[in-house]
């Protein structure tokens, strides 16, 4: 979530850029120079290292111990001195790559074999799928008549940051499936009624459908990506949130079939999109509440969450013995 703001940031700072470049391939440089600085960080494993968690789920704990150890250096921290606890992770860690001399990584096509993984993750994906393609029709319903850049570009820009600092003050405080509910509904209502009313609300009450509808997608999209990352196990964990936000921008490249022949083509769009958006309320049901549990460190400890579960329920023997 905290991404997502920077994420916003960078889109207000964009006309600016362009401003100051005048020229789009100047502008294309610039974006491509700071997107290469980014190098910087893969090839200095000390300023973006490895996840110790995702190394030890997959067998190789020698690296784990390697980066806790440079993560112990700033703080003065020897764990080999420190407290009975401490000194207890070195031993622990060498009889880990003791018993897996290979390293056991995993691939995204596993899902195959899981029983709740898989659909947790094809509910959140559908989700960001729709959340991707039903902004066009909100944007559409705000400037009808003359189709501007500013204004719709820097609204939703402002309601990107205001689902962000919504899901802030919200997604620990009820739990994400309730919230990721709540914002579904909101959605599904809002595109049902610019879908029925269009000839007969008012102007000023499409407008606030509009903007309602593109803060719930915004809102709805950033939580299913947080979803994402709990309900998957730590071994898959990067393709399955990979899956999920590409589902997003696979939405997103649906803008253009709503300007298909005219407004015969935007009412398509809208109805199809509209009828995905009450689905996936039904879908939603279906997940687990996240909060507080554990993360999942294997495919088997993510199968073991349930919507039926109660959240107290302890963490499977195969994650408390990693």
């Amino acid at each position: 979530v905290g991404a997502g703001l920077f994420s916003v940031l960078g889109t207000l700072l964009l006309p600016g850029l362009a401003l100051l470049a005048q020229d789009w391939r100047l502008l294309q440089g610039l974006s491509a120079l700071a997107t290469g600085l980014l190098l910087l960080f893969w090839g200095s494993p000390a300023l973006f290292p490895e996840s110790p968690c995702w190394l030890l789920a997959t067998g190789q704990p020698a690296r784990a111990r390697k980066i806790l150890g440079h993560f112990a250096e700033p703080g003065g921290v020897d764990p080999e001195d420190g407290s009975e606890e401490e000194s207890s992770l070195v031993p622990e860690l060498d009889m880990l790559g003791a018993q897996s001399p290979r390293p056991q990584y995993h691939s995204v096509l596993e899902l195959r074999h899981t029983r709740v993984v898989w659909r947790n993750g094809l509910i959140l994906g559908f989700s960001s799928l729709i959340c991707g393609g039903i902004r066009a029709g909100f944007l559409r319903n705000l400037a009808p008549s003359e189709p501007t850049f500013y204004w719709p570009y820097f609204l939703t820009a402002g309601l990107e940051a205001a689902a962000a600092v919504l899901l802030l003050l919200t997604g620990d405080r009820w739990g994400r499936r309730p919230v990721l509910l709540l914002g579904t509904l909101v959605l599904g209502l809002a595109s049902l009624l610019l879908l029925a009313g269009t000839q007969y609300l008012p102007g000023w009450t499409m407008l606030s459908l509009s903007v309602l509808g593109l803060l719930a997608s915004h809102a709805v999209s950033a939580l299913s990506s947080l979803f994402a990352a709990e309900v998957f196990p730590t071994v898959i964990r990067g393709a399955g949130l990979g899956l999920v936000l590409g589902a997003g921008f696979l939405g997103q490249a649906a803008a253009p079939l709503a300007d298909v022949h005219g407004r015969g083509g935007f009412f398509l769009h809208h109805v199809v999109f509209a009828s995905f958006a009450v689905l996936a309320l039904l879908c939603v049901l279906l997940l687990p509440e996240s909060r507080g549990r554990p993360l999942p460190a294997s495919l088997r400890d993510a199968d073991c969450l349930h919507a039926s579960r109660a959240r107290r329920r302890p963490p499977p023997p195969s994650h408390r013995a990693g």
